[in-house]
């Protein structure tokens, strides 16, 4: 196999591992959003973080061997799409680590009230529909998105 093959297939690789763990952790707090106890809704937020691993291995290796294949491939670092997919990486990486943080404070307060009755708490309940929250792990799924559409159209490119 070719260095255009193998950078090309553990880019792709790490664009799954990115994109895939991403819709994970999305299915577990979309799931966590609608229990009602916080033993159920902390269960569903542990399971995030199992993924949260996978996602940063992917998001690594998405820009190392992105970049080693401009480079290999000769696109410019300056293009357009190449410029865009880089910005909306980062703006992917940010939001998602800024929501994840918000994130894992709500199932720490879970976890306390699992541990104090189980009961329903409508403080949790306001975490879990937290519009910031929510709108940094839309942000970064939408920013994902884009960079993949960036990545199969690569607009300007010849």
């Amino acid at each position: 196999m070719t260095t255009y093959g193998w950078l090309l297939f553990l880019h792709i690789t790490g664009a799954f591992l990115f994109l895939g763990g991403a819709v994970a952790a999305a299915v577990f707090n979309v799931s966590a959003q609608t229990r009602e106890r916080p033993s159920e809704v902390a269960a569903l937020m542990r399971m995030t973080q199992v993924v949260v691993p996978i996602v940063g291995l992917g998001s690594i290796m998405t820009l190392v061997f992105g970049l080693w294949l401009v480079h290999d491939v000769g696109y410019g670092y300056g293009d357009g799409w190449i410029v865009a997919a880089i910005i909306l990486w980062a703006v992917a990486a940010g939001l998602g680590g800024a929501g994840g943080k918000r994130e894992r404070e709500t199932r720490v307060l879970a976890e306390r009230l699992a541990a104090e009755g189980d009961s329903p708490s409508s403080e949790l309940r306001a975490r879990m529909r937290d519009p910031a929250t929510i709108a940094m792990s839309y942000g970064a799924g939408i920013a994902l998105l884009v960079v993949l559409v960036l990545m199969i159209w690569k607009p300007g490119a010849g």
